[in-house]
């Protein structure tokens, strides 16, 4: 392994193509503005760096960051890019993962617009995002441990788990597919629209018009809090353990609630059935 410590790089693909890298503390900022600055490489480590220019980590195959800052001004930082641990650091330019597989991303800050798009095999731990577009059409995703704002999160994503998150974020898991959403808090109008096969299971759901146009949904002893119009055309099971304020049409399915305000049910398709339980 050839090592880099304490040095700033601002050059056009200051270190493209290398093989077997550890860089520490260096600086990648400067007046020759220059880009791509490890792209095509493989086996790179970076520890403590600072990135202020575009591109640094495109077509990278095993790369490992630590402790590192990507500022607004780092555009599209990894695209393309495989087998990737990122730990401790913030990614804070625009487009900051996209077409990845076989990422690891923990204790990590994010702010940055249309993340995670097109990625495959994405584990994501102990951090916070904000962001919109957040995940767009990747599969393979799983969620611990981490908090979400911002809008459009996790449309078209396939075969995800969520633990233990926080997401406030508005037309989330639009058009999801065989996702599990366990132990969650999800703040938002107009959830899972158009989902398939997606399940909430103990989770806190508010916000209006929730799941409406699902197929395959299911509601596994969920708090649904300040909801209403919900399930609309939708084919459900759900149990909920909290008083909703309304709910409409329902395709298909039985839904079990201790209180509603009003059950709306003027559509001759609508032959989902509302069971109240007194407790």
């Amino acid at each position: 392994m050839e090592y880099i410590k304490d040095r700033s790089f601002d050059e056009e693909r200051a270190l493209y193509g290398s093989d077997g890298l550890v860089v520490e503390k260096c600086r990648f900022d400067g007046p020759a503005d220059g880009e791509s600055a490890f792209k095509e490489s493989k086996n790179i480590e970076v520890k403590e760096c600072f990135f202020n220019l575009r591109y640094p980590f495109w077509h990278i195959t095993g790369l490992k960051i630590t402790g590192s800052e990507m500022t607004m001004n780092c555009r599209a930082a990894l695209w393309y890019t495989k087998n990737a641990d990122i730990d401790d650091s913030k990614l804070h330019g625009i487009k900051a993962l996209r077409e990845c597989s076989d990422i690891s991303v923990k204790n990590c800050d994010i702010i940055s617009p249309e993340f995670g798009w097109f990625v495959k095999n994405v584990r994501m731990t102990d951090s916070s995002a904000e962001s919109e577009y957040f995940m767009m059409k990747s599969e393979k995703l799983s969620f611990e441990n981490v908090s979400l704002k911002g809008k459009y999160s996790f449309q078209y994503i396939t075969d995800s788990t969520f633990e233990n998150c926080n997401f406030d974020t508005k037309d989330a898991f639009w058009h999801a597919k065989n996702v599990v959403v366990r132990n969650c808090v999800v703040k938002g109008e107009y959830l899972a629209w158009y989902s398939e096969n997606v399940t909430f299971d103990n989770c806190t759901i508010s916000g209006t018009q929730p799941l409406c146009y699902c197929k395959g949904l299911t509601l596994i002893n969920c708090k649904m809090i300040d909801t209403d119009l919900a399930f609309e055309k939708s084919e459900v099971e759900a149990t909920i353990t909290t008083p909703v304020i309304s709910v409409k049409n329902p395709k298909k399915g039985t839904i079990s609630l201790p209180q509603v305000s009003e059950i709306i049910m003027d559509d001759p398709e609508a032959k989902g059935e509302v069971v109240v339980e007194d407790k």
